[in-house]
């Protein structure tokens, strides 16, 4: 027998056993583990966890409490918007914003040729439907504040083309044009307002009337200033003259009919202190337009 051989054999005859050993170890584990494998385990806990224990919003939410505290807060939630909504419609007049804002483009563009052409009109008295006016997309002559909303950011538009042409242009002084034009707007409707109350008027007339009124007279500077852009200030003269004439012919026919109810309704003019009053207050507002339509747009020709 050979050494190496039986060395070999022998090392084959030591080396088996252990090999076995090793072998049975790992079957052995297969078979009945000495350890508990929770690795998996845990995982699979922290799955079925919310679904078996649930989520602790749940008890919170079953709870009669809490219920009770969530309906209490709604309420209060409800109770609080109607408040606003009441207080807010009370100097703030949101569904009759609705009626002066439905036009259609028929009726802008009857309203604009009616802006500068007044003198062809002939009638001018608002259509009713059961005691109500008719919305002014059905009538030309029903007040509407789409035209002065478009033709005061339009105005200020001009106003920033106008400085810009001359190299004045600032975002603070296109900032100050725009807050003068509308606080001149405001103290012309505060100024209408207090004359109407010392005066003892019974008119139909509102505030945003007497805002949409006011705020037509932006038609008139648009086309002033556009032209005195196009053709120079001889041309900015000429247009501003003939849209001041057309704006005082509107408001005189418009709120005529506004102030002077009970002579229009017997088609003739009542003699008496009142009706005077009333009529020399609609010639003031009238021939307020012109005024600051000139004021608002001469320093914008040069």
């Amino acid at each position: 027998m050979d050494y190496t051989a039986t060395q070999s054999g022998f090392r084959q005859r030591k080396l088996q056993p252990n090999m076995r050993l090793r072998n049975s170890s790992v079957d052995g584990s297969e078979g009945s583990q000495l350890f508990e494998d929770t690795s998996g385990a845990g995982y699979r806990n922290q799955q079925a966890g919310p679904q078996a224990a649930g989520f602790p919003g749940e008890s919170i939410l079953s709870d009669p409490m809490s219920n009770l505290a969530m309906a209490y807060g709604s309420s209060l939630a409800s109770q609080g918007r109607e408040m606003v909504d009441k207080n807010l419609d009370r100097f703030i007049p949101i569904s009759k914003l609705k009626y002066y804002f439905a036009v259609d483009t028929v009726y802008v563009g009857k309203k604009l040729g009616l802006l500068v052409f007044p003198y062809m009109h002939e009638n001018w008295e608002v259509s009713y439907q059961q005691d109500t006016p008719v919305a002014p997309r059905f009538d030309v002559n029903a007040p509407d504040l789409y035209i002065p909303a478009m033709g005061f950011i339009t105005y200020v538009l001009v106003a920033g083309l106008a400085l810009g042409t001359q190299n004045r242009f600032s975002p603070e002084l296109l900032g100050v044009q725009a807050s003068s034009a509308l606080v001149w707007l405001i103290m012309e409707v505060l100024a209408v307002l207090l004359s109407l109350y010392l005066v003892t008027v019974n008119t139909d007339l509102t505030t945003i009337d007497l805002l949409a009124f006011s705020g037509y007279k932006y038609v008139g500077m648009i086309v002033g200033v556009v032209a005195g852009l196009l053709f120079g200030r001889p041309a900015y003269y000429l247009s501003l003259l003939w849209c001041c004439a057309a704006i005082f012919v509107f408001m005189i026919r418009t709120l005529r009919l506004k102030l002077l109810s009970e002579a229009a309704a017997e088609g003739r003019l009542v003699r008496g202190a009142r009706n005077q009053l009333r009529m020399y207050l609609t010639m003031s507002i009238a021939a307020a337009q012109p005024i600051f339509m000139y004021w608002l747009t001469y320093h914008l020709i040069r």
